[in-house]
């Protein structure tokens, strides 16, 4: 099964920028989407970005489209997150997760990371 570690999370000001990296330990067989979810305190866990590992086709939540951007190196096996025009509600525990098809709902992704800490202060 293919190991995610997630790093880049950190403390920063609304309105800043922050990037978020997920290493992936390989590609197995049947693993062709790569995506952000991220959780708030109290709160369901909720999608935020999603990439294809072939043709890079990419895919946003209403939420943060426009602001964040998904990206990937085939060559380092890593996806990134970057997130521009940070707001106070972007605050959450970030999740790296990696399924076999196109999905936004959390029970789609059968690999995840342990999350990287992102708040944003007023």
């Amino acid at each position: 099964q293919v190991q995610l570690v997630e790093s880049g999370g950190g403390l920063v000001q609304a309105g800043g920028s922050l990037r978020v990296s997920c290493a992936a330990s390989g590609r197995p067989l049947g693993i062709n989407v790569m995506a952000w979810f991220r959780q708030a305190p109290g709160k369901e866990r909720e999608f935020a970005a999603g990439i294809f590992w072939t043709g890079g086709g990419t895919y946003y939540a209403d939420s943060v489209k426009g602001r964040f951007t998904i990206s990937r190196d085939n060559a380092k096996n890593t996806v990134y997150l970057q997130m521009n025009s940070l707001k106070p509600e972007d605050t959450a525990v970030y999740y790296c997760a990696a399924g076999p098809r196109w999905a936004s709902d959390p029970a789609s992704f059968g690999a995840w990371g342990q999350g990287t800490q992102v708040t944003v202060s007023s």
